[in-house]
């Protein structure tokens, strides 16, 4: 099993299936994971076999190296198309995520103002009122929701901790539409258990959750890399067309698809 663990704090350019060219700002470790989910298709592995024993990267280090790497690209090139807030786990849980988002903003201001600005969130920590107003300050603020379906989020998600699919949907709601809604939709088997989410079981409930929401896009994709779990496939193509197709014919959202 081949795993991704980034370099921190920053990564890239890289090739993004859904932003373009991205430079990737890494808030985590970089030698291992620092999560509150455990996905079972994580490109990073599960988190037991990826524990960090580093620290966390200061506020200042961010800015020093991130506005190094700016310069570098200002002169070198590529032009990005969008810094985004990625790594080895989930970015919001740095302490100093709100005051790193204001310096990126500045940074990106400075020297590419043109590019936007993403954070890839598994939205667990919506709840907290300094974490939504910094995502609210961002170009988009891409925010995970793989199903409408509690038990399927702890089979397959696995949050690390307290986790209410309700108190996240109201949370969510609370930032449309300034957000996207991202969901991996995947085939396969885990533990024995059938954990696809590409029938109406899971999309129905999901279509709902997601007009409660209300983002003003949604984002949808499947299996790219190697995952932990070997028994995960890709969800099939006309599958994902048919599930953007319902999102934008009865919800009126825009859907996009990475296959």
């Amino acid at each position: 099993m081949s795993t991704v663990i980034y370099p921190s704090p920053i990564f890239g350019p890289v090739h993004s299936r859904r932003l373009g060219v991205s430079l990737g700002i890494n808030l985590l470790p970089e030698d291992g994971k620092w999560c509150s989910f455990d996905c079972v298709y994580c490109e990073c592995g599960l988190n037991a076999a990826h524990r960090a024993k580093l620290a966390l990267p200061t506020r200042e280090q961010v800015a020093e190296k991130l506005e190094a790497k700016l310069l570098q690209m200002k002169q070198e090139g590529p032009v990005p198309d969008v810094l985004t807030f990625a790594g080895n786990g989930e970015p919001t849980l740095h302490p100093h995520f709100p005051e790193i988002v204001d310096d990126v903003c500045r940074l990106r201001d400075q020297y590419f103002p043109d590019a936007k600005i993403s954070v890839l969130s598994n939205s667990t920590q919506v709840h907290l009122s300094r974490v939504r107003e910094a995502l609210m300050r961002v170009d988009n603020a891409i925010m995970k929701l793989d199903t409408a379906c509690e038990d399927y989020i702890r089979l397959v998600d696995r949050p690390q901790g307290h986790y209410s699919l309700e108190a996240l949907t109201e949370n969510l709601h609370r930032m449309s539409p300034h957000l996207i809604i991202q969901s991996m939709f995947m085939r396969g088997t885990l533990e024995g258990k059938d954990v696809s989410n590409v029938g109406p079981e899971y999309v129905n409930p999901w279509l709902e959750t997601v007009r409660r929401i209300a983002p003003h896009q949604v984002m949808i994709y499947t299996i790219d890399r190697e995952t932990p779990v070997s028994t995960l496939e890709k969800a099939l193509p006309e599958e994902l067309d048919g599930i953007a197709a319902r999102v934008e014919n009865e919800l009126g959202i825009p859907c996009s698809v990475s296959y």
